[in-house]
């Protein structure tokens, strides 16, 4: 096999297939760098596009004594060298308070090789600190750290068993060792590894085995210039991919070229040039395929980092604000601003990670102690990486300026050939993929500019630059609900106490009155969901519409989502289509296509497993276009989904769309996380990030393109600076003024329950758009209609009946779960007892 051969068959190959080892030994006599790097490059783009990542850490040198006496190594030091043979707890804390106030998420130990078996200082350090070895000491200081200031600890203790391995994996979310090389002929004498029995391959290869059947997420990598051969080089990463196929716990390789050190025995020997550096970079890349995380360290080769990134890195590894790189002294650490340019010199965009790497944080279940699980869920974004913003959606918290005036600013390049041929599907009115989908949620830097500012032109084209909103009041008429979402604070369950508010249930004369003011403050509309109260029929539904329409003929009646209709119909024992007949003869205007969540069964079995599953959902929706309803189609995203959930989502709505044109606007709402249960018991994400909150805007702008015209912001979830930032980049409706806003505030949020149409109106001529009050079916608003609600009055007080069956200090009333109508996932044995429903 020739090389040009071998490189043509590494760029033909599938993601997750691998060159075979002939192919690579014929790269490896290959002398042309230049070319190899092309090949690394492309492939890495496939998998990582324009994203490098690191990682923001503090160092902590636990123990500078190490049993092993490695010829290049400055770290180990004698007994005689060092004050204290161990870090004392509180100098350890004081490295990692300072890192956590300086933004550092990671806090990685550092640390020799069992010193006790060789030094008697290190055994009687041991005993003053009370600890039976040096790894229960690092157990110890890991757990410390992560309770007290939050960091996550990376460990890198050298050769374990499986029960030590078992014991630190309990407070680390990640540890390492370096192979550094395979090669059993540098621990002969006069090589560099004589002397350190730690440094034995076969060894090392153990530790990492037992990492892998102990689901830890491993680092390892190679030290290049140590007098090892390129093919040496070449059997190191082969041997290290081969361990890595069973379990997949190697979540990353560094590719280390040696720095000659004073006072060692290898002081004067040879540094590998940047050619070989370059080389051996390209080759792992290409070993590897483009899901492998490779590092380089940015600190080892100031001035070439351009080159390192072309030569197929996707990692710079742990940068530290504040510690030294104490393996490597003499190079100090480059300023994460001067990385991130040197980085964006190269076309791409610096990310912060954490020490657990994306794909493992998104799979935190199989790959972390339970008591880690959560704290990472709530440390990352929908792609795994680090958040690192105080925002959140439903907080009243400034958005990050930069991610705003990302939104408008001109673009610094071109977009990606990839994100740009996507986009120009969209602009031919072609239907996206999944694949297509997911890569547009991972687009940074100038790629997420190029998205936003394309779906706003798209915007344009299609709705001008008028701006949408509706008069409308939210009744939420019960919060009480047999169904057990994991994400809702609203309904009163069994964690009732740690929940906003007592079970209530309106009464009809309740609903009427709050109707009749809010149409007398210039509403059109009356938005109507609830709790599914056990005791409610589709009877019930029915009466609420009568009795709005008793009061106020003129008032529009949007209202019941597909899982309350669903229920209704199911009561009654009459099909879906005949109750929505009913409900349409009652005088029911639209029905909200809340109850989607995320239209996937993946994330439903999750999220709310009893409720009504994706194909009910829009068995529902279906009925109702095909009875003359308009609904809205709705989306609930930043928890537990991933980006091909969401995608999904947008393309099942899509379909539907194209069959019924029966959707009148799709709403995107930010999962607000403060009060959610799920995200309490650290079972979700910290709803979205801000650039993301604005990106699915764009995207859904462009997914849904041409077969829907608006694109709602959600002002209770994002707040009228979010709103403007979405509003530049595809939106034109910004929902209604609600006047009660309820489930969100349940959940956390502080946006306030009403934005007047004063307030709406300046949101949107803040951006240089023109306002317009619309009707529900976006049609024109009566005119006497719209100048009563400026200057409205002030709502009276709202009125909540207590729903005393449902209230922990009245005598409560058993509920037969049997009668209850539960459509979803979840078997007949699943379902859940009378207590955890009340």
């Amino acid at each position: 096999m020739k090389i040009n051969e071998s490189l043509e068959k590494a760029l033909a190959l599938p993601k997750g297939q691998y060159l075979d080892d002939i192919a690579i030994r014929v790269l490896a006599t290959s002398s042309d760098t230049q070319t190899l790097m092309r090949v690394a490059s492309e492939i890495r783009d496939r998998g990582f596009q324009n994203a490098v990542s690191y990682s923001r850490k503090v160092f902590i040198p636990l123990t500078h004594l190490c049993r092993d006496v490695c010829h290049y190594c400055t770290f180990a030091q004698v007994p005689r060298k060092l004050k204290a043979p161990y870090m004392l707890p509180e100098e350890i804390l004081k490295i990692a308070e300072e890192g956590a106030q300086a933004g550092c998420k990671e806090a990685l130990f550092t640390l020799g090789d069992k010193p006790e078996l060789r030094y008697k200082a290190a055994r009687e350090g041991l005993k003053g600190l009370r600890q039976d070895s040096t790894l229960s000491y690092l157990r110890d200081m890991a757990e410390l750290v992560f309770k007290e200031t939050g960091l996550f600890p990376h460990l890198n203790p050298g050769l374990m068993n499986a029960d030590e391995l078992s014991e630190l994996r309990k407070v680390s979310v990640s540890m390492g060792i370096m192979l550094e090389s395979a090669s059993s002929r540098l621990m002969e004498k006069g090589m560099p590894h004589y002397g350190s029995p730690d440094k034995e391959p076969e060894k090392r290869f153990e530790t990492m085995r037992l990492a892998g059947e102990a689901k830890i997420p491993f680092t390892s990598g190679i030290l290049i210039g140590i007098g090892e051969t390129r093919l040496e080089r070449i059997d190191s990463l082969l041997a290290l991919r081969e361990l890595n196929i069973n379990d997949g716990h190697i979540q990353e390789i560094i590719i280390q070229n040696f720095r000659a050190k004073p006072e060692t025995l290898m002081a004067n020997a040879p540094e590998p040039d940047l050619n070989e550096l370059l080389w051996t970079i390209a080759l792992a890349r290409i070993i590897f395929g483009e899901t492998m995380n490779i590092q380089a360290p940015p600190n080892l080769s100031p001035g070439v980092l351009s080159q390192i990134v072309d030569s197929g890195i996707n990692d710079w590894g742990g940068v530290s604000p504040i510690t030294p790189d104490f393996v490597n002294p003499e190079a100090p650490w480059p300023h994460l601003s001067h990385l991130a340019d040197e980085t964006a010199a190269t076309g791409k965009v610096l990310i912060e990670r954490l020490a657990i790497y994306p794909d493992y944080a998104l799979d935190v279940e199989k790959w972390l102690a339970p008591d880690l699980q959560g704290p990472v869920r709530q440390s990352i974004d929908g792609q795994g990486f680090a958040r690192v913003e105080p925002w959140s959606a439903g907080a009243v918290i400034e958005p990050p300026q930069g991610d705003i005036a990302r939104v408008t600013a001109i673009p610094k390049s071109k977009a990606n050939s990839d994100i740009a041929s996507i986009l120009h599907r969209v602009e031919t009115e072609q239907v996206l993929t999944e694949d297509e989908i997911v890569r547009l949620f991972k687009a940074r830097g100038d790629d997420y500019n190029h998205i936003c500012q394309f779906a706003d032109r798209i915007r344009k084209k299609v709705a001008g630059d008028t701006v949408t909103y509706c008069v409308n009041r939210n009744i939420n008429y019960t919060n009480v609900c047999y169904f057990k979402c994991q994400f809702c604070a609203f309904s009163k369950g069994k964690t009732s106490e740690n929940l906003r508010g007592r079970p209530y249930d309106l009464s009809h004369e309740e609903i009427m009155r709050r109707t009749s003011e809010a149409y007398a403050r210039g509403a059109t509309e009356v938005c109507m969901q609830g709790g599914i109260h056990p005791d409610y029929t589709g009877q019930t539904y029915i009466d609420i519409v009568r009795s709005i329409k008793q009061i106020v003929p003129e008032i529009h009646v949007h209202a019941f989502s597909p899982l309350e209709v669903w229920q209704g119909a199911h009561t009654l024992d009459i099909s879906v289509k005949s109750f929505l007949g009913q409900l349409k003869e009652a005088g029911l205007g639209t029905l909200p296509g809340t109850a989607a969540e995320i239209l996937d069964d993946e994330v439903r079995a999750i999220l709310c497993p009893d409720k009504i599953n994706t194909a009910q959902w829009f068995e529902v929706m279906e009925a109702a276009h095909s009875e003359g309803f308009n609904t809205t189609a709705t989306i609930m995203y930043g928890h537990v989904e991933k980006y091909e959930h969401i995608a999904r989502h947008l393309l099942r709505v899509r379909a539907l769309q194209v069959k019924t044109g029966g959707f009148t606007e799709f709403v995107i709402l930010p999962f607000i996380h403060m009060e959610a249960p799920m995200y309490l018991k650290g079972k979700a994400r910290k709803g979205p990030t801000f650039r993301e909150a604005v990106l699915i805007h764009a995207i859904s702008r462009l997914v849904l393109h041409p077969v829907f015209k608006s694109i709602q912001a959600s002002w209770t979830k994002l707040g009228h600076d979010g709103v403007q930032a979405c509003l530049n980049a595809g939106v034109n409706d910004i929902g209604g003024t609600l006047m009660n806003e309820t489930i969100t505030r349940a959940a956390g949020a502080s946006h306030g329950q009403e934005t007047s149409p004063e307030e709406m109106e300046e949101i949107i001529k803040g951006i240089g758009r023109r306002p317009e009050q619309r009707t529900t079916s976006y049609g024109k608003v009566n005119e006497s209609q719209r100048q009563k609600s400026f200057n409205a009055d002030e709502l009276r007080e709202s009125v909540f009946e207590a729903a005393n069956k449902f209230n922990r200090k009245e005598k409560q009333t058993k509920v037969d779960k049997k009668n209850l109508v539960r459509p979803g996932l979840l078997k007949d044995n699943d379902l859940l007892s009378s207590s955890e429903i009340i």
